[in-house]
């Protein structure tokens, strides 16, 4: 399967709703009726199995809706997972959330590239070399977890790691799943 997962099989396509189990029913109608007002992405691969959907659409809303971190450093976290999991349909879907964030065009360019930005805030800075670390190395070094401590309190260090491990599941699931970039997207997507 490429990267951007065009024309790829959907190996776990949506499931009918006329043929959801009740189970099924009630995780979808969760899901609709939250802040995502719909099942985009993961959601109907994850109604095969439907108490892990539960759970795990309650950490997407936390991570994505409640965490403690701004808008834009949260979706500069999520480009970096993306990316690193070379997930497109997530990438499709939290590029236009960080543009309407306030995130910068060339930042996320940079990341599609797997290039490091070459202009950053210190607030961006720290939250990519937190998450850059944290999936290339699978830890982070005492400096950059001092800074983001500092910045953003052990609730931010906590945070900035569920953002990001919640968002592996996801990337996996979309990759596993053959989760397409809709059909005329203009949202750039990620080179192979």
């Amino acid at each position: 399967m490429t990267a951007s997962n065009t024309g790829a099989a959907q190996r776990l396509p949506p499931i009918d709703p006329a043929d959801w189990t009740p189970e099924q029913k009630k995780v979808a109608d969760d899901i609709v009726s939250g802040p995502r007002g719909g099942m985009p992405g993961p959601f109907n691969a994850w109604l095969r199995s439907p108490d892990l959907a539960a759970r795990l659409q309650k950490v997407g809303e936390y991570a994505r809706f409640l965490t403690s971190l701004p808008p834009a450093l949260n979706e500069l976290a999520i480009l970096l997972v993306a990316r690193d999991w070379s997930a497109a349909f997530e990438w499709y879907a939290h590029y236009q959330l960080a543009m309407k964030a306030g995130l910068s065009p060339a930042i996320a360019d940079a990341i599609a590239q797997r290039r490091r930005p070459a202009t950053m805030s210190e607030d961006e800075a720290m939250v990519y070399d937190f998450v850059h670390e944290l999936l290339q190395k699978r830890n982070v070094s005492d400096a950059v977890f001092e800074k983001v401590r500092k910045r953003f309190g052990e609730r931010g260090v906590v945070d900035l790691i569920g953002t990001a491990g919640y968002y592996v599941a996801v990337s996996m699931t979309l990759n596993v799943a053959g989760v397409p970039v809709p059909a005329g997207s203009s949202v750039p997507g990620l080179p192979d």
